[in-house]
Order: C-alpha cells, then structure tokens, then sequence
C-alpha cells in the first residue's frame, strides 16, 4: 500500500459529485469490490468524466467483430507503448481476467510481438500501435492485412478507435500521475479458489 496521492489534481469527496457520477462510481465499486482511480480522477469535471465513461463504454463494453479480452489487448499493448503504468496495470487486469491468462498481460506491455496471441491478433496489434504511435503513415495496405484476418470494417474502425481512444486516455493517466490501484496488481494472476 502507498500513500501517495491519486491524482496530481483534485479528487472530489463522493457526496459531492452530482448524483449521476457518483451512482456510476458506486455502481463500479459495487461490481470491482473497490474504485478505480481513474473513476476519481475524473470526477473532478463531471462533463468530461461523463463524455469520457461513455465513449469508454461505447468501445470497450460491445463482443462485436472483437472479443472484449482483444478489446483489453489493444488496450494494454498500446498504454505499454505510450508508458502509461495506470492503464497497463489496470486494464493488464482485466485482460488476465478476461483472457484467463496470467501472462498475456505482462508480455503485451512489454513486447506485444512476443506474446502468446494468434497471427489475427497480432496483426490487430500491428494495426493498433500504429494508429497509437503514427497514425499519419497509416494507408490502405495496412487496412488490406486487417481484411486478410477476417475483420471487417466495423472491426477495423473499433481496433483504431480503441487505440486512438487510449492514446489520449494514456495522456490524460500520465498529465494527472494517475496511480494504480493496489487491487489491480493481483488480479487475474491466480486461478479464484
């Protein structure tokens, strides 16, 4: 446990958060058994935590053209390329989970690659981290090795959208010095008795 801060920005108290953010929060609290950071880092400008949760949501919350564990791949793979410790712990949490694999995590943050993923996952990746990292190269060939794999342009569209999401969400993580929650390291590693 650490007593640094959250947040190099305010962190608002719950009471006093309007009431549709903080039923949002609690509603995660309910369903995580704790609050991610991210929830309260925001929550200190409700339109943009409102604008932010609900794209989120619209990306990441869909099992169309890709799974969500791939959802959480693209996430980690790129926050790992952009430095973001915040999303590589967090998501690399959910990804575990929703993978169920304790390694696909750490290897996508480190050397996506290297990792333990199908060919359509990696060129999904090679896409991605593109779109994260030089987004101005990106041209028709590259959405030709996407079509080769099977996904189709609703796919195509989600793979960018989710990476160029992240990208600003990476920043935003790392403006704020956003600090991981504890709960996030352990999770997923170990199969639940």
């Amino acid at each position: 446990m650490t007593d640094r801060p959250i947040s190099r920005f305010p962190v608002p108290e719950l009471k006093d958060l309007p009431e549709d953010v903080r039923a949002k929060i609690l509603a995660v609290q309910e369903k995580a058994g704790f609050v991610p950071n991210v929830f309260l880092t925001l929550a200190h400008r409700p339109d943009e935590f409102r604008a932010f949760f609900a794209y989120h949501d619209a990306l990441m919350e869909k099992d169309v053209g890709l799974t969500k564990a791939e959802r959480e791949m693209i996430v980690v793979a790129t926050s790992g390329a952009n430095d973001c410790l915040y999303c590589v712990v967090a998501h690399g949490a959910i990804l575990r989970i929703r993978a169920k694999n304790p390694r696909v995590a750490d290897q996508l943050a480190t050397n996506y690659r290297k990792a333990e993923i199908t060919p359509r996952q990696r060129a999904m990746l090679d896409f991605a981290m593109k779109v994260a990292l030089d987004a101005q190269s990106v041209e028709e060939p590259d959405f030709e090795a996407l079509r080769a794999h099977g996904f189709d342009e609703q796919a195509i569209w989600d793979i960018g959208a989710i990476a160029a999401f992240f990208a600003m969400s990476n920043r935003l993580a790392n403006l704020a010095s956003m600090r991981p929650n504890d709960e996030f390291y352990l999770m997923g590693r170990v199969p639940k008795s």
